[in-house]
């Protein structure tokens, strides 16, 4: 396998052609999780995205590059939820159809905020593997153009743009900690904040089971995983046995990973609510449920959670508190 082939200059270009759109989102200074860690403690809050998520960053930038013919032709992907939405959200910004494929496991909440948008939801089998099939199909037969959740340079660059803006904020940064999937969020950041400063320790945080790209990594090469329901609903899915861009990135730019339980993710769930004050998903919180569970070391450290999404259904948020206060 290569190396994916994307630089600082792509992820500078996908500023450029995503400005406008996507927003750039604040990054604000947790006064409780620094007391907490002893550590300036930032969150990265891709929240107020338009879409409720970072995926819109790199579904711009994917879509804007097409030319008119494959405008005209429309576009469609697989997804877990949130790159659905964003994939939706753009398409219908520049003028293109699209068709959203999603699993069964993919809440209703996320299936209803693609429709809102103007995107057909087809639902098919259940795995993110299922639904691709059925999105490939609609290439082949209808000759869309498939807008990839993660292994793609134009995604991963599309992401790495939240790597320069909080090296600008932060330029002191120590260490981000990311949700781990696919690789598309993990590999752009960390491509952008390690090619600005190499020192900078890039944590990936996956759920405890069902964490393929994890899973690959262990193996030496894509591997594929059964996808099981989580609180962290986002980082569900496979990340593709032919995978040949996030893959080998994410092995070359994190530093270290690890996995957090079901009860960790609630945990830090209730935190965001009752304490930051924000109602998120449970991929957006698994850096606070690393910190937590794991006892990571950050004193003295500028460290930044990325605060993914907030596509969360009342159903999933109540499971979540009956963990913590049953």
């Amino acid at each position: 396998m290569t190396r994916c082939p994307v630089t600082l200059h792509d992820i500078y270009l996908a500023r450029a052609r995503i400005s406008g759109q996507a927003v750039r989102t604040p990054l604000v200074k947790s006064v409780s999780l620094s007391e907490r860690f002893e550590a300036e403690v930032y969150l990265k809050l891709e929240t107020l995205q338009p879409s409720g998520a970072f995926k819109l960053r790199g579904a711009l930038n994917a879509i804007a590059a097409l030319d008119e013919t494959a405008l005209a032709r429309g576009v469609t992907t697989a997804s877990t939820g949130n790159h659905g939405r964003a994939v939706a959200w753009a398409a219908s910004r520049l003028g293109a159809r699209a068709i959203i494929c999603v699993s069964e496991l993919v809440p209703a909440n996320k299936v209803a905020a693609i429709e809102a948008l103007g995107a057909e939801v087809r639902t098919v089998g259940r795995s993110q593997d299922d639904a691709f099939v059925e999105a490939r199909w609609l290439v082949e037969d209808e000759s869309m153009t498939l807008i990839e959740p993660f292994d793609d340079p134009l995604i991963v660059a599309g992401q790495g743009t939240i790597g320069l803006e909080l090296m600008e904020d932060v330029p002191e940064l120590d260490r981000v900690l990311i949700g781990l999937s696919g690789g598309g969020l993990l590999g752009g950041i960390g491509c952008a904040v390690r090619g600005i400063n190499p020192r900078v320790q890039v944590t990936g945080i996956s759920m405890m089971h069902g964490a393929a790209m994890i899973e690959s990594l262990a193996a030496g090469h894509p591997v594929a995983v059964e996808e099981v329901e989580t609180l962290a609903d986002s980082l569900g899915g496979g990340i593709g046995l032919e995978n040949h861009c996030t893959w080998p990135l994410v092995r070359e730019v994190m530093s270290d990973h690890c996995q957090v339980s079901e009860h960790a993710i609630a945990c830090a769930m209730v935190h965001f609510l009752e304490t930051e004050k924000m109602l998120v998903e449970g991929a957006a919180v698994v850096g606070l449920a690393a910190l937590e569970e794991h006892a990571i070391d950050i004193r003295g450290e500028r460290v930044a959670l990325i605060v993914s999404g907030n596509g969360v259904d009342m159903a999933t948020w109540q499971r979540a508190k009956n963990m913590v206060d049953p």
